[in-house]
C-alpha cells in the first residue's frame, strides 16, 4: 500500500492462486433462485399477510416492480465490473472507497444474517417433525455441513442446486394445483383481486409489507458477486440478474395469490407465525403439510450454502483490497481455490442461531439490502450519465429514468421498516463508521482502492481445472 495515499497497488498473491472461471448461465442462476429460496414466501407469510391486511400478493407485486428497476441497475453495472463484491463494488467504484466501505458494510449485514435465518428456519421445522431432537441441533449439523461445503468449492454448491431448487419448484407446482382443487371443490364465492388489494388496503400497509420481502429478492445481489467465477461475465451475470428477479418474484406473487384465496379468513390464523400451517392444512392436509416440510428444509438448505458463498466472497474481495486484514480475509484455498477462512468465520457468525430468535434475525436483514439498492441505482446515473457523459434518448431512458425509479422505490420501501429495524441497523452502521475512521486514521488516508483493469493471472494446471 501506497503510505501516502493509502490505496492498494497491484500486488499478486504469493502463491498465484485465483478463483477459477468454471460457472455459466445455467448455474449462476440457479445461484441466484436457490439464494433466493422459491418457497422463502412462506418463511414470513403469516406475519407479512397480517401487516398488509390480507394482500400479501399485493405486497410482492410491489416489491417485485421495485425490484426490477434495481436488478436492471445490477446488470448494467456487472457489465462495466465483472468482479467479485457486488453493490460494495459498484459504490466504491463511482462514489470512492469512504461511500463504498459502508455501502459494503450495510450489505454485509443482510449476508451474515441470511445464513443463519436458514438454519434457525431448519431447526424450527425439523424440530416440529421430529420432536425428540432439540432444534439446536439440526441448527448446529446445518451450519457445519453448509461450511465444509463451502470450503470445498463452488462447485459443489452449484451441483448440488439442481437438486435442491428443483424440488422447491415442484413443490410450488403441487401447492397450486392444491390450492385449485380445494377453490373448485368448495364451491364458495371468491374475490379474485382479495389477495392483491381491496377497497380497505392502505398503501402504508402494502409499503410496511413490502419492506420485509425484500430479504427476498437478494439473490440477484447474489449473482453480481460470482464476476470472477463465471466463464462470460458480461453476458450471464445480467442475464442471470434479470432472470433471478422475474422467475423469483412470479413464483412469489403467484405462490401468496393462490394461499390467499384458499385461505382469506388471515383474522383466523392460529398465529402469524403459524400462517403457513394453517394454509397447508386447508389446502391438501397433513400430506401437503409434509410435503412442504421437507421441500422447504431442502430450500433453506440450498439458501444457506449459496448466502454463505457470496458473503465468503464479499469479504474476499474486501480483503484482497486491504479494506480488511489481507492475510485473512483475501487468503484463498491453495487446492480448492476458495476463502476458505472467510467461509469459517461465517459458519461460525451462523452459531449465532443457536441462541437468537427467529423475529429479531429476520428484523435485521431488509435495512442493509436497500441501502445498497438505493446506492446501486445512483451509480447508474453517475458512471452513464454524469461520468460517461452519455445523453441520447435511450440512454436517458436506460441509465436515468430507470435507476431514478429503482432509486425513489427503494427510499420509499426503506423509509416503511420497523422502528427496531433501524434501531439495530444504525448500530450495524455505527460499527462500520468507526471502523472507517480506524482505517483511514482518521480521513487522513483514502481507504484502498480495487484495481479493475488487471486479469486474474493464469493458474498451475496442478491446482485447477480448465474452464469448460
Amino acid at each position: 500500500m501506497d503510505p501516502s495515499t493509502g490505496r492498494a497497488g497491484r500486488a499478486e498473491p504469493d502463491d498465484g492462486v485465483r478463483l477459477r472461471r468454471v460457472l455459466g448461465t445455467g448455474s449462476v442462476l440457479l445461484f441466484g433462485l436457490a439464494y433466493m429460496l422459491p418457497l422463502a414466501v412462506f418463511t414470513t407469510y403469516g406475519l407479512v399477510t397480517v401487516t398488509t391486511g390480507g394482500h400479501l400478493a399485493g405486497a410482492y407485486l410491489v416489491t417485485t416492480v421495485a425490484m426490477l428497476f434495481t436488478a436492471y441497475s445490477y446488470a448494467n453495472l456487472s457489465r462495466v465490473y465483472p468482479a467479485a463484491g457486488s453493490a460494495y463494488t459498484y459504490t466504491l467504484k463511482n462514489f470512492g472507497g469512504h461511500l463504498g466501505f459502508l455501502a459494503g458494510w450495510a450489505l454485509l449485514l443482510d449476508y451474515l444474517f441470511l445464513p443463519l435465518l436458514n438454519y434457525l428456519v431448519i431447526g424450527i421445522y425439523l424440530n416440529a417433525q421430529f420432536p425428540a431432537v432439540p432444534a439446536w441441533v439440526w441448527v448446529l449439523a446445518a451450519a457445519l455441513v453448509v461450511t465444509a461445503l463451502n470450503v470445498v468449492g463452488v462447485n459443489v454448491v452449484a451441483n448440488l442446486n439442481f437438486v435442491l431448487v428443483g424440488a422447491q419448484f415442484v413443490f410450488v407446482v403441487i401447492f397450486v394445483i392444491a390450492c385449485v382443487h380445494h377453490l373448485s371443490q368448495a364451491g364458495a364465492p371468491i374475490d379474485p383481486l382479495a389477495p392483491l388489494f381491496s377497497s380497505s388496503t392502505h398503501l402504508s400497509d402494502i409499503a410496511a409489507g413490502s419492506a420485509i420481502l425484500c430479504l427476498a429478492f437478494l439473490g440477484f445481489d447474489a449473482v453480481s458477486t460470482l464476476s470472477e467465477e463465471a466463464r462470460q461475465p458480461s453476458k450471464s451475470i445480467p442475464r442471470a440478474i434479470m432472470l433471478t428477479t422475474l422467475i423469483g418474484g412470479i413464483t412469489f406473487v403467484v405462490v401468496a395469490y393462490a394461499g390467499g384465496l384458499v385461505f382469506p379468513d388471515w383474522q383466523h390464523f392460529s398465529s402469524a407465525d403459524a400462517g403457513t400451517l394453517d394454509v397447508m392444512q386447508r389446502a391438501g392436509g397433513a400430506v401437503l403439510a409434509a410435503l412442504f416440510t421437507a421441500a422447504f428444509i431442502a430450500g433453506s438448505f440450498a439458501s444457506a450454502m449459496t448466502s454463505q458463498v457470496s458473503v465468503a466472497r464479499i469479504l474476499y474481495a474486501m480483503g484482497r483490497d486491504e479494506m480488511l486484514p489481507r492475510r485473512v480475509f483475501g487468503a484463498l484455498h491453495r487446492r480448492f481455490q476458495t476463502p476458505y477462512l472467510n467461509a469459517l468465520l461465517v459458519g461460525a457468525v451462523g452459531l449465532l442461531a443457536l441462541v437468537i430468535s427467529l423475529d429479531t434475525a429476520s428484523s435485521m436483514i431488509s435495512f442493509g439490502a436497500l441501502i445498497a439498492f438505493t446506492f446501486v441505482n445512483l451509480a447508474v446515473i453517475k458512471h452513464f450519465l454524469v461520468d460517461g457523459g452519455e445523453r441520447s434518448s435511450s440512454a436517458l431512458l436506460k441509465y436515468g429514468l430507470a435507476p431514478a425509479i429503482g432509486f425513489v422505490l427503494s427510499l420509499w420501501l426503506w423509509t416503511s421498516l420497523s422502528r427496531t429495524t433501524f434501531v439495530i441497523g444504525i448500530c450495524w452502521l455505527a460499527v462500520g463508521f468507526g471502523y472507517l475512521v480506524y482505517l483511514t486514521h482518521g480521513f487522513r488516508r483514502r481507504p484502498p482502492v480495487m484495481d479493475f483493469s488487471e486479469e486474474p493471472p493464469a493458474v498451475s494446471p496442478a491446482t485447477t481445472e480448465p474452464a469448460r
